[in-house]
């Protein structure tokens, strides 16, 4: 009987430390979420900028702004989300954007410097929480 035993008491610890071995080592690992590619609220602002360019050209943008809080909700469903200091924001764009040459514009390189100075100059200003300014369409004449 005892020789039995022996044989037959490490067949269960075995068959523990196989499972065990298999969950923490083999089994598949559930796959981690990836973050979002674009993390926060983006909010459109509305009407497009008409900009005096140097030259005597201009150019039409619609530009949008990625924020880090959402705004607060319109009073109607339908309604246009519009920013509190939405003056403030179409004002700092104007001035920054107004005077350039039409190539820093359509130039990707010196476009995105352009939107880099024009994010900094908007934290300056403002208090709404941007983290990134985006130009959605633009066309230069």
């Amino acid at each position: 009987m005892k020789k039995k035993l022996k044989f037959i008491v490490p067949i269960p610890i075995l068959l523990v430390v196989v499972a065990a071995a298999y969950m923490f080592l083999l089994a598949p690992k559930k796959a981690l979420a990836k973050p979002p590619k674009v993390d926060g609220t983006l909010v459109q602002l509305a009407p497009e900028f008409i900009i005096n360019l140097a030259g005597g050209h201009y150019g039409k943008l619609t530009m949008a702004l990625l924020l880090s809080k959402p705004p607060v909700a319109a009073a109607s469903a339908t309604a246009a989300v519009v920013l509190p200091e939405d003056s403030v924001i179409r004002s700092v764009i104007t001035d920054q954007l107004t005077g350039h040459d039409p190539s820093e514009l359509t130039g990707r390189a010196s476009r995105h410097d352009l939107l880099a100075r024009l994010l900094k100059t908007l934290k300056a200003s403002t208090d709404e929480p941007i983290t990134k300014v985006l130009i959605t369409d633009l066309a230069v004449q």
